[in-house]
This record gives structure tokens, C-alpha cells and sequence, in this order.
């Protein structure tokens, strides 16, 4: 089918989208140029998603009845959940209700939502995970310090505490508990000193591709911000390694999950000659990332997504996959730019940032009067930049020019600005 044909088929179909963050400006866009009428759920009365829409429902993501029937009574013909960990669940079970395309069944997203289903998952297909430890390792001095203990299934490091002795454990142990949905936690060796890396597949018809491998680099314990991605560039540096000695083992792990036409992605630590992985999603990350991946290589991972909430099919009209994660040698740099806690008084140097050629996308998450929260999370986040460069060098160089031009102060004119990457690490 030509994209025409395509475009004309899809034409007035209606698209629920499930959360209106402004990572989902690039699904709501995306939509609307396919001639999709577009609706935005979320429990905010307005949100940046919600604004770009035809159509806002003040509906809490979580409320799988409302929504189902809500979707019922104006027929809507796809729901689409992309890239943020709390959708994932309610995803599925409003598409199988409704009987509408998901990315998987529930058994595919407990697994890939649930961090010791996920790990359990791994270990019998071979994929390496973190060494774990159990309570009672804990109370038996049986542990190497530092330890990581976390919730099976928060988001966005919620609920994680790193441990140094065993003084701290007990109430790291009822914090993640406190912030698990069912009660469970997971306690594993703390990996930090090791280099972050983070990969994602699109499964078209069973066949995994690699669409990305990337660096994350995490922000500095003394800014709070340990548990944290402040940068991270794709492809990873360690991409051949990963090729050769991680690639087969996944691409088997997602074939005998059985995942046929869906986004998948993976967090882990390099350790050696492996990667031993420790969060994963039935989902794209977070991040502004297919942005940069379509103006490196052509294809819109959006439009593909969209076409498949609403034919239940994996078209790639919009580009090929094939060798994705190379980005037709270019370097995708996203820095996500962050401060400490207070009033912001001064926010200046994105309009000047904006104007590089290199530069592809930015997201203001703050504005001038605006508080940021001492929560060690992604609420100290004030602003994200995408970019592409044509090299390694070029990346290093362009990154100390972000940073040089980019200007956040408090009321007493004071730099904000914390955990900022050194480009020489690179």
C-alpha cells in the first residue's frame, strides 16, 4: 500500500492516547499528519499533549472502566501508550477489552513491567542480570556493600535506596515496599561505577530490530541525582560488543516471549564482556529520541506506531528499521539538563541553543518563578536538548557549547544548574 493509500485509510480514524506529557507531542503531531482525529487522556486539567489534540478527556490513565467506556460510546478505533511506564498495564487491558491492536497480551507486559518476572525471564533465557540478594542475606551478613533496594515495579527511581551498610537497610527496605505496588522489592548488587547502557528493538511480524544502543550517563551523588540519566549518546561506544556478545541472547529472549509488532527497550550495566540488565519495557523510553531518529535516518517510528493502534498493522511505509541503531553515522546526543532545588529567577540561553543547525529538539520543563523539588528525580529536570552531530569530536564540542550558553539562576543569582556532563568523559 503507497502512503497515499495509507494516509487515505487512516483519515478521520480516532486515536486515544493514554498520558499528555510533552513526550507525547511527537504521537499527538504525528497523528494529526496522518489525518487522524486525535483525543489525549490524562487526570491533569491541561498538559502539553492535551493542548496539540482535537479532542482532551480529564480522565486518570489508571481508570480502565471510564475509559473503556467512554472509548465505546465515540468509537474510538486505536489506543496508543508509547513511551511512560505507568500507562503500560492499563494499556493492554483497555485494548483487550475493547478489542483493538496492543503492543502485547498480559502475560508479555507483566514480564516486561515487573523487575524480577523480568529478571527471572532473563535468567532462563540467558540474558545476564545484576547479582541478587535476598532479606535474609541482609540480616545474615551474608552482603558486599553497597547494595541497590528497590521496588519490583516503580518508575523513574522511585522507592530505590543504595545502601552502604547495613544501618540503612531497614527502612530502604520499607521505602521500596511503601512505593511497590504489591509489596515486593528486589535488593541487588549497586553497579553504579559501571558504565549505564540502554538499548531498543521495533518487532515487526516477530523479527526484533535494533533501533538504538546508547550510553546513559547518571548525574553525581552529591547532587542527589545518582540514580539519574543526565546524558546519554547513541550509538553507544561498546555497540560492537553488544552486537557480538548480547544481541542473540535478546533477540531470543523476545522471540520466545512471543512479542509480535512492538517497541521494546532495556536498561542494564556493562560489566566486562556483557551487559547485565536490570529494567526493561513493552514500550519506547522516555525520551524525545525518535525525534532524532528520524531526521537521521528518515524513518518516523511515530507514524509507524500510530498506523499499527489503528490496522493492528507493523507497516513501515514511513522508513526502514534495517541497521536503525546506526543512524547513518551520526551521534545522537540528548542532554537532560538539571538543578538543585529553589526558586528560578533567571532561565536564559534556549532561544540562542535553538537556533544551531545541530540542534533538534528541546523541552523547557520549567519557567522563570517556577520551584523545583529536592526529589533526586525527574522533577529536577529543567530542560531536555536533543542534537545530532556528524562525529564523536564534533558531539564533545557541541555539548560544551550547550553548556556554556545555558543559564539558570535563583533569587539570589546563584547557578541552579548541577550534575552537568563533562564532554572529555565521552
Amino acid at each position: 500500500m503507497t502512503n497515499d493509500k495509507l494516509i487515505d485509510c487512516l483519515k478521520g480514524k480516532k486515536l486515544l492516547i493514554l498520558a499528555g506529557a510533552s513526550l507525547h507531542c511527537k504521537v499527538v503531531e504525528a497523528a494529526k499528519q496522518l489525518g487522524v482525529y486525535t483525543i489525549v487522556t490524562d487526570y491533569m486539567e491541561t498538559s502539553p499533549a492535551k493542548e496539540m489534540a482535537d479532542e482532551k478527556w480529564l480522565l486518570n490513565i489508571t481508570d480502565v472502566d471510564a475509559i473503556v467506556e467512554r472509548c465505546k460510546a465515540v468509537n474510538i478505533d486505536g489506543v496508543l501508550s508509547v513511551c511512560i511506564d505507568p500507562a503500560q498495564r492499563p494499556y493492554q487491558q483497555i485494548c483487550e477489552r475493547l478489542g483493538l491492536p496492543c503492543f502485547g497480551n498480559k502475560q508479555q507486559h507483566y514480564i516486561l513491567t515487573d523487575k524480577q518476572a523480568f529478571k527471572n525471564f532473563c535468567i532462563e533465557n540467558s540474558v545476564d542480570t545484576i547479582f541478587e540478594y535476598t532479606i535474609g542475606d541482609i540480616r545474615e551478613d551474608n552482603v558486599v556493600y553497597p547494595i541497590l533496594i528497590k521496588p519490583v515495579d516503580s518508575r523513574g527511581s522511585r522507592g530505590q535506596t543504595v545502601c552502604y551498610s547495613v544501618d540503612t537497610t531497614e527502612e530502604a527496605i520499607r521505602f521500596a515496599k511503601s512505593e511497590s505496588s504489591n509489596g515486593n522489592i528486589i535488593i541487588e548488587k549497586y553497579m553504579a561505577e559501571n558504565q549505564d547502557f540502554s538499548m531498543s528493538y521495533l518487532v515487526v511480524n516477530g523479527e526484533p530490530h535494533l533501533i538504538r544502543t546508547g550510553d546513559r550517563y547518571l548525574g553525581h551523588e552529591a547532587d542527589g541525582l545518582s540514580k539519574q540519566c543526565i546524558f546519554a549518546i547513541s550509538p553507544s561506544f561498546s555497540t560492537d560488543l553488544y552486537l557480538r556478545n548480547v544481541h542473540p541472547k535478546v533477540v531470543d529472549f523476545i522471540k520466545n516471549l512471543g512479542i509480535q509488532n512492538a517497541p521494546l527497550f532495556m536498561q542494564g550495566f556493562l560489566d566486562g564482556d556483557t551487559v547485565r540488565f536490570y529494567d526493561p519495557g513493552l514500550r519506547l523510553p522516555g525520551t524525545e529520541y525518535e525525534i532524532l531518529f528520524s531526521k537521521a535516518t528518515g524513518t518516523d517510528l511515530m507514524k509507524i506506531l500510530v498506523t499499527f493502534a489503528l490496522t493492528g498493522i507493523m507497516v513501515c511505509n514511513f522508513g526502514s528499521v534495517s541497521n536503525g541503531y546506526r543512524l547513518n553515522g551520526k551521534y545522537a546526543v540528548q542532554m537532560y539538563i538539571s538543578a538543585r532545588a529553589g526558586l528560578i529567577a533567571v532561565f536564559e540561553g534556549l532561544d540562542r541553543i535553538a537556533k544551531h543547525p545541530d540542534i533538534i529538539s528541546i523541552s523547557q520543563r520549567y519557567e522563570v518563578g517556577e520551584t523545583i523539588p529536592s526529589s533526586g528525580d525527574v522533577k529536577q529536570r529543567v530542560c531536555e536538548i536533543g542534537m545530532l552531530a556528524s562525529d564523536a569530536d564534533s558531539a564533545r564540542k557541541l555539548v560544551k557549547w550547550v553548556q556554556s550558553n545555558l543559564i539558570v539562576l535563583d533569587e539570589k543569582h546563584e547557578n541552579m544548574l548541577v550534575s552537568l556532563i563533562d564532554p572529555d568523559l565521552l
